[in-house]
């Protein structure tokens, strides 16, 4: 990416990147160190045409195995929509580049 002036580093983290929670200290840590990699390397590349962004992934992710009718159709985050999230970040235009977004279900208390 360096010799070409372009490219994309999406990197994904966690709610526990951005606050700490109970029994998950350890990781936590490397949930927040990672958040902090990206933000280094964010405006260490940034001016050599590089895009880095972290996504917090702030909920859990629809699967087959994650059907949980009590909390209704939307309690999970539906993996295309991830997807597309992550590709739009991609395309931003770098007059506008965003470093981090955070990614949760509707129903997800913040």
């Amino acid at each position: 990416m360096l010799p070409k002036g372009r490219g994309t580093l999406l990197v994904t983290g966690a709610s526990a990147s951005v606050k700490g929670y109970a029994n998950s200290s350890s990781f936590a840590m490397g949930k927040f160190g990672l958040r902090g990699l990206c933000q280094s390397l964010a405006r260490e590349l940034q001016p050599k045409g590089i895009h880095v962004a972290h996504f917090v992934i702030d909920g859990g992710i629809a699967g087959p195995n994650y059907a949980d009718a009590a909390r209704g159709p939307d309690a999970f985050l539906d993996p295309d929509a991830i997807a597309r999230s992550y590709l739009d970040i991609h395309r931003q235009h770098r007059s506008a580049w965003s470093w981090e977004i955070e990614l949760r279900p509707w129903v997800e208390t913040f």
